[in-house]
């Protein structure tokens, strides 16, 4: 009877583990809400009270709940604090799971304040793990949810992790920089428990630094703070830093008498957790009802005992069965066990993966703002610059002056190719180039470039040959300007390359299907050349022939690359062949699709072409918007010998003013201004004045701004710095136009 005995026990504890039951709540939404905080309360009470075992089967319940009835966010909040339980009594690995999943809810919902404190359980976690650098990311990732959401209180406790972390790397001015952020933001919110432990971790840090006085004077104000709020945990810790330093400044006694309060201390921490042990606790509760269950059939059993044979087969049926349950539970225990290992390395995987994403948005979000500042930056005194040189050459100069002015035109036109340059590779990585296709003439296009690029080839002594496949057509649909872009830039480069030679540029087809080409370019010159080596990273960001090569004939190494991006985007291909001291074949391949129209479309000109004597330029008032004065006065000389007269003022909310009282034919409206910027300044203008012509003249040119442009109502955009002539043609055209719809009306 023994061995029957142990085997229904065995059988009635797989049972019972493996059996579950269910409350069941009324079906009223409010009601189910309440009721899944309250457990979610209740867990997070346990916890702080180290019952971790009734925190988790507040959780489950919850758990239970909110997947049942769908409440995402709840069921994210959950998931979350189990992988703090989980962290807290040292299952690393349940964790990472549990705040996956949380993970993937909170993103799922964009709960962002939630989906922080997730991210901040990770770098706990990982922090547990002694994987820092992980920490390090999950932190960040947390801090940029809590900065979106403006959770001071929460980005201080994050902050104080990080610094943490930093201790822990022995980076220890690091970790004071980012400790004594966290305890700026802890005071402004008036969060004690995060003061009160960030003042300790602080004096651990100064400690370390060997300046005992702040050290001392941080972590008794640490342990003040935490024992006037009972913060048990932090005291403790603040009692053990203590005694660090005191040993440190060789003051024995005191060390002494703060190691012993932090043992006392810590054995009392350890009795609570004894007591209140989860595991314990749940090991009694399953033995308990299984031995429960198990009385019942031994009961049952003992009746049966004066039937011999039905003992016998009973016997018999119960060996073979739980044999039998015994092989198979064995199968599934160690197929369980394999699945669960997988399944949390495919976990801790994807966190980390996510981590990562989290972390190049961030990155691709601060290059953004970095570009879109230092653009601004550049371009305003570079208006100067250009806007000065020309200027000075043009009010007759004396002889040895005008080769000083030209050169600083040209390094300023220089700089700002360059970074325009940047700006387009920007924009091609993050994949915010459009392709715009549209009809044009192909052959007349290439013309119009070599036309163009005629006078840099005559300096360098050379002849361009155009071949341009006779039975080819010359109409077709595509992205002119990109092609554009691309032709002048490797025509440009073979000109820069190329002394006293020839360059040739052939366009040929390779293949057709109905109306879609295929077309080859070629640009070929007999100039320098390039060797195999340098060929290999030939279209890589900032790549050049050699130190040698830049200083003889300029540039950035970026033409090459924003070539290779401009043809990927319109689905093509480039190779190049060269041989040194021989010359070069640039040859791309893209597709065109053929239209029938004799005439193809030109682009729209934005320049005034027709008679400015047509235009009383004495009746024309001109408002300037800009704060910078050396701005102000530059754009004042260009208007002048335009024979225009102008305004200026230097703020948004007077130039709302002055464009209420006076009637003016044209706004030139900077954009960074003091008070109200130049965008808010055009909304209001249009709120009662839908005509005015407004003319953004900025140095903001990231296209992501553009919209905000659009949006606010500017008529057009003249970026600084400018070309005198372009600028001209865009005040005469807008002169004419409104000239047109004067006379119309």
């Amino acid at each position: 009877m023994s061995r029957i005995k142990i085997y229904i026990f065995v059988f009635t504890l797989l049972f019972s583990l493996g059996a579950s039951s269910q409350k069941t709540i009324e079906d009223d939404p409010e009601l189910l809400q309440n009721n899944i905080n309250y457990r979610i309360n209740q867990s997070q009470t346990e916890l702080e009270n180290y019952n971790y075992y009734k925190a988790q089967k507040n959780l489950d319940e919850a758990l239970i709940l909110a997947e049942k009835n769908d409440h995402k966010k709840s069921t994210g909040i959950i998931y979350s604090i189990k992988g703090k339980l989980q962290l807290i009594i040292g299952d690393q690995d349940k964790a990472i799971k549990s705040l996956t999943k949380a993970i993937e809810v909170q993103r799922l919902i964009n709960d962002n304040q939630n989906l922080g404190k997730s991210y901040k359980i990770f770098g706990d976690v990982y922090m547990a793990k002694k994987n820092y650098y992980s920490a390090l990311d999950s932190y960040t990732a947390a801090k940029s949810k809590f900065e979106e959401e403006g959770l001071n209180s929460d980005l201080a406790d994050v902050l104080l992790c990080e610094g943490k972390t930093y201790i822990a790397l022995k980076n220890y001015k690091k970790a004071r920089d980012i400790i004594e952020q966290a305890l700026a933001l802890a005071k402004k919110e008036d969060d004690f428990k995060t003061q009160s432990d960030a003042l300790i971790s602080l004096s651990r840090v100064y400690n370390h630094l060997s300046n005992n006085e702040k050290s001392l004077t941080y972590a008794n104000d640490g342990v003040n703070i935490a024992k006037a709020n009972n913060y048990i945990s932090i005291l403790n810790n603040g009692y053990l830093v203590l005694s660090d330093i005191y040993n440190s400044n060789e003051n024995f006694k005191a060390s002494r008498d703060y190691l012993s309060l932090y043992v006392q201390l810590s054995d009392s921490l350890e009795n609570i957790k004894r007591t209140n042990s989860s595991r314990d606790e749940e090991t009694q509760y399953l033995l308990n009802d299984a031995l429960e269950k198990n009385s019942e059939i031994v009961e049952k059993l003992n009746k049966a005992e004066d039937d011999k044979s039905l003992n016998t087969l009973i016997s018999i049926l119960s060996v073979a069965l739980i044999t039998i349950l015994s092989l198979l539970t064995l199968s599934l225990y160690k197929n369980n066990n394999i699945r669960l290992k997988t399944n949390n390395m495919l976990h801790k995987k994807n966190g980390e993966l996510i981590i990562a994403k989290e972390k190049a948005e961030l990155a691709s979000k601060t290059k953004a703002n970095f570009l879109s500042t230092v653009t601004h930056e550049l371009r305003t005194p570079l208006y100067a610059v250009t806007g000065l040189s020309n200027m000075l050459l043009e009010e007759n100069p004396k002889p040895e002056q005008i080769q000083h002015l030209k050169s600083l035109k040209f390094s300023g036109d220089y700089l700002l190719t360059f970074i325009n340059d940047i700006l387009q590779i920007n924009k091609i990585e993050a994949n915010k180039v459009d392709v715009e296709p549209e009809p044009f003439n192909l052959k007349k296009k290439i013309n119009n470039i070599i036309l163009a690029l005629h006078n840099s080839a005559q300096d360098n002594n050379i002849k361009i040959h155009l071949e341009y496949d006779k039975d080819l057509p010359e109409n077709f649909i595509a992205d002119q300007l990109k092609i554009s872009q691309i032709l002048i830039n490797l025509i440009g480069n073979s000109i820069k390359f190329t002394k006293d030679g020839d360059i040739w540029i052939r366009v040929y087809k390779i293949a057709e299907a109905g109306k879609n080409y295929t077309l080859r370019f070629e640009v070929e010159d007999n100039g320098i050349g390039i060797s195999q080596e340098k060929q290999d990273n030939m279209f890589e960001s900032f790549s050049q022939g050699s130190i040698q090569i830049n200083r003889k004939y300029g540039g950035t190494g970026l033409g090459l690359s924003i070539v290779k991006g401009l043809i990927d985007i319109l689905k093509g291909k480039i190779y190049v062949k060269s041989e040194l001291d021989k010359g070069t074949t640039f040859y791309f391949e893209i597709p065109l699709e053929y239209t029938s129209v004799e005439e193809a479309k030109d682009l729209k000109v934005n320049y005034f072409s027709g008679n400015t004597d047509e235009i009383d330029l004495e009746k024309v008032k001109i408002l300037v918007v800009e704060d910078n004065k050396i701005n102000q006065m530059i754009t004042k000389k260009i208007l002048t010998k335009m024979k225009l007269k102008c305004d200026i003022i230097d703020n948004g909310e007077d130039a709302v003013e002055m464009i209420r009282a006076n009637k003016y034919d044209i706004i030139l409206m900077d954009i960074h201004m003091p008070g109200i910027s130049g965008i808010e300044a055009t909304k209001i203008v249009r709120s009662f004045d839908k005509e005015q012509i407004i003319f953004a003249l900025t140095a903001v040119t990231i296209e992501d701004k553009m919209h905000e442009f659009e949006e606010a109502g500017f008529t057009d955009i003249i970026p600084k710095p400018f070309k005198q002539e372009e600028f001209e043609k865009k005040l005469y055209n807008a002169l004419a136009a409104k000239k047109d719809n004067s006379a119309t009306a």
